[in-house]
Order: C-alpha cells, then structure tokens, then sequence
C-alpha cells in the first residue's frame, strides 16, 4: 500500500506542472490581429492558411514529448498526440496539406516568432519575452 501511495503521489508530481500551466500563442510583436480559439484552431489544423487580417500564418510546433506541446493540443486543437500525428499523415497523404514545422525549445519557437511576421506558435505563458506578443492564453 505504501508503494501503491508512493507511486501515485509520484506521478501527481509529476503531471501537475503540465495540468496547470497557462499556455500562451504567440505571433510578432507587430501582428495586431485578434484571434479566436476555433480560428486558431483552424491554422494548426491547416484549415485555414492566414491570419484574418495580415496575411499567410505559418504555425510551428513544439517538438513530440513536449510537455507544454501535449497541453497544447489538447486545449487547442483538441486532440492528443497521437490523434494530432494522424491528421497529419491523412492530410498529407491525401495531398490536403503539411504539418506545422517543428521546433525544438520553447527559446526556439520565440526566437523564429519575433523574426517573422507570419509565424504563430505557442509557449508556456512564463516563458514569453517582449520580443512576442500573446493573442490569446489557455
């Protein structure tokens, strides 16, 4: 039973930064587009190509296993990772699209964001810099 307690505690642990940390998408500090969660939603599913009003939008993604990458799709795109992978090779396989191109850091997808106007991407809220700026937080 001390075990059994042992193991459970160990995995509140070790779930409870994922469970609670706040999500925040980001795009160049000059976007001034307003965003929505489905609109959103539709970029990383590759529904729709642009932002309302600024042009293309090309989202990125956090890399497989990425704790922050796992809440993301699950509050975004509403689906795990697993089901996420799937979509994609279905598109692509049936030539409807590719995936959001994949970065390997938080640090990375904020450095790429504040390079280019047309990338939107996502980062746990404590990590965003001046360099960004949030549309939208989950």
């Amino acid at each position: 039973m001390k075990l059994f307690k042992q193991i459970v505690l160990s995995s509140l642990i070790v779930w409870a930064p994922i469970s609670f940390a706040e999500l925040a998408v980001i795009v160049h500090k000059d976007n001034t587009d307003a965003m929505t969660a489905d609109y959103l939603q539709r970029i990383f599913l590759g529904k729709s190509k642009g932002f309302p009003t600024s042009g293309k939008a090309v989202p990125l993604d956090l890399a497989e296993g990425h704790p922050v990458r796992e809440a993301f799709l699950q509050n975004v795109a509403k689906k795990t990772a697993s089901q996420f992978t799937a979509y994609w090779a279905k598109q692509m396989f049936t030539g409807k699209g590719v995936p959001p191109k994949l970065v390997s850091s938080e640090k990375d997808m904020i450095d790429l964001v504040s390079k280019n106007p047309s990338i939107i991407g996502y980062v746990d809220v404590a990590s965003v810099t001046a360099d960004v700026r949030v549309v939208l937080k989950f």
